[in-house]
């Protein structure tokens, strides 16, 4: 497979798992990297991952239930707890050490659930990214969804680390003249955890979801900041001001202002789960403008799904097949060296534990 193509997992690093909400109706089936994972709260709230396979009969866990003790499997009652020991065998006393199932590390923030794929030893939770906005209703009301995509993972990061094909794809909402996005001045550079860049477009006609939400009636001062921080996650604020009210010195006054955090999780090597989260900062005390900008973005996301879907079944036509770089991949080629370094250095930590 090429470079560009088909990215391997990289398992020590911390990935979303699901919204926190995603549990709210119990057990949750999800497979991560090939692996079939069981999502759950146990009876004290705590979030739990389990390799979704009883160690009895290989029964899926989904099709247990969630008790006093832990999660009981559907099929002979085995519980186990969210380290996934088993703590009861129904009618015996005795617990086998080998009676146990792999666990994930799970941690839950900012209504969020993280995973840890890798050498749960290395789980260090201070590595997980911060996103506060979750948390902050009345300046950052936001909706969430998840996509499945057929895609490997990191085609959703060369999406979202090159937008000049916002003008071609999402020219009806989001997107603006083709023209403005590739003559947008740039500023991109490398950071330890990935790539960054901020983009200008300066002294032009707003497109429609921000003309609709921000309410302009002239001209825009509009801003893109993208930072990747590997190998799953870019955090976005991106925005507008009327011209002449000084955006590049000072982005934080009233105007037009959206936050969003997007998480690619991969299930295989050629499908990825889709968190995207979208946060309202400009008509905040509006429900209606929240609802309005999630009805305005979505379909902006499903048009992005549609060409992740298209180019991956052209990939896997001819896998060796090599990619061309263009001006416009400066970004997307910095967050592609980034990741590099990432599956070099989580190569290096499972060699260890191999040993």
């Amino acid at each position: 497979m090429t470079r560009e193509a088909i990215q391997p997992f990289i398992r020590n690093a911390w990935y979303i798992a699901a919204w926190s909400e995603e549990l709210d109706d119990g057990l949750l089936a999800r497979t991560i990297m090939n692996e079939p994972i069981v999502l759950y709260r146990d009876a004290d709230g705590t979030p739990g991952g389990l390799e979704d396979r009883c160690c009895h009969r290989g029964a899926p866990l989904t099709h247990g239930t969630i008790v006093e003790a832990g999660l009981e499997c559907g099929y002979h009652g085995l519980t186990f707890d969210t380290k996934g020991n088993c703590v009861r065998i129904p009618g015996q006393k005795n617990i086998p050490p080998q009676a146990r199932v792999r666990s994930y590390p799970v941690v839950e923030r900012d209504q969020i659930l993280w995973i840890w794929m890798g050498d749960p030893a290395r789980a260090d939770e201070t590595l997980i990214i911060d996103y506060p906005y979750h948390d902050q209703p009345g300046e950052w009301p936001h909706r969430k969804a998840m996509f499945p995509i057929k895609a490997n993972y990191m085609l959703m990061i060369d999406n979202l680390m090159d937008l000049t094909h916002l003008g071609y794809v999402h020219r009806q909402t989001i997107g603006g003249n083709p023209g403005q996005h590739v003559a947008a001045d740039m500023d991109t550079r490398q950071t330890d955890h990935g790539a960054y860049f901020i983009r200008w477009m300066l002294d032009h006609d707003p497109p429609p979801t921000y003309r609709k939400g921000g309410k302009f009636e002239g001209k825009v001062d509009r801003w893109q900041e993208f930072e990747y921080v590997g190998p799953s996650i870019v955090l976005q604020w991106s925005g507008a001001l009327d011209v002449g009210r000084g955006a590049q010195e000072d982005r934080n006054k009233t105007g037009f202002h959206l936050r969003l955090l997007h998480g690619a999780t991969p299930e295989t090597e050629t499908s990825f789960h889709y968190f995207w989260s979208t946060a309202n900062g400009y008509r905040q005390d509006d429900p209606q403008a929240t609802q309005e900008m999630y009805d305005e973005i979505y379909p902006t996301f499903i048009e992005d799904k549609e060409i992740m879907e298209a180019q991956q079944a052209r990939v896997n036509l001819d896998p060796e097949r090599a990619l061309v770089g263009i001006h416009a991949d400066s970004a997307l080629s910095l967050a592609r060296l980034s990741l590099a370094k990432l599956i070099e250095e989580d190569r290096n930590m499972m060699a260890v534990a191999a040993e």
